[in-house]
């Protein structure tokens, strides 16, 4: 019997191999949206999952749901101090790690004109520091293991220009390239490191669009060849082959999951 999810979000467990048994994940930005979802196949796949965010309630919440195969850390990406403290509690609590997934992410809309010095680093701090401190911190395990997969969720964003997101492009380019280094850097020991690019999702961020309802999704739909727009578990689905060893083989890549936008 397959391993399911049931409506509470809780796991039952079967007698067939998960896809990540024994295997320990930390997720950042998991308090809600791609996060949580990636969080929630994880540990129906048998991973060991530690959810983090700035985000404690939701994701204290969050982790209570899924039940006892996760649980909670606070983590600030921008902060290198709570990155170092974040792995060693993973470290201490589980005795290894296996998988980072560089989730956490913001999104602000505005011309160049219109793009202040602040509002610009803010949107590099979290999408492009953070996922360097995330990799960075995480690196010395990983390759004392001689295993582990970093997943970093770039964008279609940082495959494309996209007008009135000059830094949130710039970030997503940031996470593109420096995904194709660290691979490169870690080869040898084993670890891989890739990139996922969602295009239109249906999370919370598409209020920076200012797309809710059922009118602005439909015409959102509209622009995507595949005429449909994402849920976070056609993300999460796409992560959790990266995660697992099926992708073995695959490291420094671009993997998108857009129904077509960038084709």
């Amino acid at each position: 019997m397959r391993r399911s999810r049931t409506g509470s979000g809780s796991i039952r467990r079967g007698a067939a191999m998960g896809r990540l048994d024994g295997k320990v994940a930390l997720i950042t930005g998991a308090a809600r949206g791609q996060g949580l979802s990636e969080a929630r196949r994880f540990a129906a796949e048998g991973a060991a999952v530690v959810l983090a965010d700035v985000l404690d309630d939701a994701g204290r919440a969050a982790a209570a749901e899924i039940g006892s195969a996760a649980t909670y850390q606070h983590l600030d990406v921008t902060d290198e101090d709570q990155w170092t403290s974040v792995v060693a509690a993973v470290i201490a609590a589980h005795g290894r790690l296996d998988v980072l997934v560089n989730n956490a992410g913001i999104f602000r809309l505005a011309s160049i004109g219109k793009t202040s010095l602040d509002l610009y680093r803010q949107v590099i701090d979290v999408n492009q520091v953070g996922v360097f401190l995330g990799m960075r911190a995480v690196a010395e395990q990983m390759t004392g293991q001689h295993a582990g997969s970093i997943i970093n969720i770039s964008s279609v964003a940082g495959l494309q220009g996209s007008k009135g997101a000059v830094a949130y492009v710039a970030s997503k380019f940031a996470v593109t390239g420096m995904t194709k280094v660290v691979a490169l850097e870690l080869a040898q020991h084993g670890v891989r490191v890739n990139s996922v690019h969602p295009g239109l999702i249906d999370t919370p961020m598409l209020d920076e669009f200012g797309q809710r309802g059922d009118d602005a999704i439909a015409r959102l739909s509209r622009t995507v060849p595949l005429r449909t727009i994402a849920s976070p578990n056609d993300v999460a689905d796409l992560v959790l082959f990266l995660a697992s060893d099926e992708s073995r083989y695959c490291t420094g890549a671009e993997f998108v999951v857009d129904g077509g936008v960038t084709a």
